[in-house]
């Protein structure tokens, strides 16, 4: 057996092989799995620990934060220090991390957990692609990435309901499940990676940029707490929201100075000089944008204001992975024919009009009549969108930079969802607010009741929840059009390059 690099014969002999695919199916579903239940589960994480609004937010933006600051971080570690050393470590941090979240006994120490494991995230997600492509031979390494992200989305698709259907037993406790399943799923990835796959040898021998890391990590989050910071009372803030966007800011232009002064930086900012490349991830900035809050408030909306059960809501967004495991692959092809132009345009269309729908008809308060449908039309739009769209990075990019790109267009992904759930919440606090006013004492937007209001109260509260939450779904239309045209103004309309086809296929597989 010979050790390789990627690009070369795999490293890995044919035996190891099914328990690489398999652990990294099991270590991609707890990262995906774990940011959909909990949103799912964050009406009753906020009841068990006394959690605020604000609380909520960082519970998610906290995990998204070092997730997305880190993720290229993550993905070079592994070509310095080896992928199965670097796949393993970001494995067990994340288990530990997962066990300390189901243990945390506030809102602040869930908080710190969830960063925690943000940072286990960040080196374990890329691994879990990167190892398979060092694994398989070049000629069946496509059928092996075909099953992993098969796979992956199924177990992506299921989650969700399966963690429904456990929070609604109705116990203040059971949320702590959502984190603790993440021990035997990575032990077991754990054992078969450290006793069935051999170690490999690191591809590279450079430096990691973590000055850089730290940079991008202070800078998004000075940015979303700034954000989140306007839905706090005025008497309440330590200082103005916008001292702390203005040095998240700062941070962000001494990230880029020093991008372009570094010997070996973590992004490559030429790679923006492309029209397409920069145009391709300011479409994915703003798309992501108000997907995610569309994905993160709903739940929390239509559980605390409209009493419908845990296992119900996470049935609605079934349609958005099945529509993107049965529609991606046409999508791709149309894109490879014609260009993403086309795809990317109709696709962020579809979304806007989806989530025009949601913002109007949602005080109808008809989760399956109304609501689904409009929600099954964002899974339409999302899946003519998703594979296209790594296709555009992909043609936008040259071939030695490909996995460079597809990292930093998901960075921006996790970056979007961030900015998302700290501007829209604070957007969507503002709005419950005005309308409840001191009417509704002590309750705040999407948490459930410790004790039952007076009618009036409660009619009103419901009111000011289900208008909150029409403010985050009508921003989110805006940024879907402003996508729209976002392709079709950069994107180009001619065919693919051919030789960028099997990587886009590649990368389909995984939704930013």
């Amino acid at each position: 057996m010979s050790d390789s690099t990627a690009s070369g014969p795999a490293y890995c002999p044919a035996s190891s092989r099914p328990y690489v695919l398999v652990s990294a199916i099991l270590a991609s579903s707890m990262g995906f799995i774990d940011g959909s239940v909990v949103s799912l589960a964050m009406p009753v994480i906020r009841r068990d620990l006394d959690a605020s609004l604000i609380d909520a937010q960082w519970i998610s933006n906290a995990y998204m934060l070092f997730l997305a600051a880190l993720v290229l971080l993550g993905g070079a570690a592994g070509d310095v220090f080896g992928i199965r050393k670097i796949f393993v470590a970001g494995i067990a941090f994340f288990v530990v991390t997962s066990v300390g979240c189901a243990l945390a006994t506030s809102a602040e120490m869930l908080i710190g957990m969830r960063a925690a494991q943000g940072i286990g995230a960040a080196f374990m997600v890329p691994s879990s692609l990167a190892i398979i492509a060092k694994s398989y031979p070049p000629d069946i390494r496509g059928k092996a990435i075909g099953q992993w992200a098969a796979f992956s989305s199924l177990t992506t698709a299921l989650g969700p309901f399966v963690g429904g259907v456990v929070l609604s037993i109705g116990a203040d406790w059971v949320w702590r499940l959502v984190f603790a399943i993440n021990l035997p799923i990575g032990a077991l990835a754990l054992w078969m990676l450290l006793a069935k796959v051999p170690d490999d040898r690191p591809a590279q021998h450079r430096r990691l940029d973590w000055p850089g890391a730290a940079l991008a990590t202070g800078g998004l989050g000075f940015i979303a707490w700034g954000l989140t910071d306007f839905g706090i009372a005025p008497e309440s803030r330590v200082a103005s929201p916008w001292l702390w966007v203005f040095i998240g800011v700062a941070l962000f232009a001494v990230f880029i100075a020093w991008e372009r002064r570094a010997a070996e930086p973590m992004v490559k900012l030429g790679l923006f000089a492309s029209r397409a490349f920069s145009g391709a991830n300011l479409y994915t900035l703003v798309l992501y944008f108000g997907f995610t809050a569309v994905l993160f408030f709903l739940p929390m909306t239509v559980v605390s204001a409209w009493g419908v059960p845990e296992w119900q809501v996470s049935l609605v967004f079934l349609p958005l992975s099945a529509s993107i495991a049965l529609f991606s692959s046409a999508a791709g092809r149309l894109a490879d024919r014609i260009g993403p132009r086309l795809p990317l345009t109709l696709g962020a269309a579809i979304v806007c009009v989806a989530y025009t729908g949601l913002t109007l008809s949602f005080n109808a308060m008809q989760l399956w009549t109304v609501t689904f449908p409009f929600l099954v039309l964002s899974g339409i739009g999302m899946a003519c969108l998703v594979s296209p769209l790594s296709t555009a990075v992909m043609m936008a990019t040259p071939d030695q930079d490909t996995g460079l790109a597809s990292g930093i267009n998901n960075a921006v992904a996790r970056a979007a969802g961030l900015l998302a759930v700290a501007g829209l919440g604070a957007i969507a606090g503002i709005v419950f607010g005005a309308i409840a006013g001191t009417q509704v004492p002590g309750v705040e937007f999407g948490g459930l009741l410790v004790q039952p209001l007076d009618p009036a109260a409660e009619t009103l509260r419901i009111a000011a929840t289900n208008n909150a939450f029409q403010a985050v779904a009508g921003a989110a239309a805006v940024m879907a059009l402003i996508a729209a045209l976002l392709a079709w103004t950069t994107q180009p309309s001619w065919p693919a390059k051919p030789e960028a086809l099997s990587k886009a296929a590649a990368d389909a597989g995984e939704m930013p």
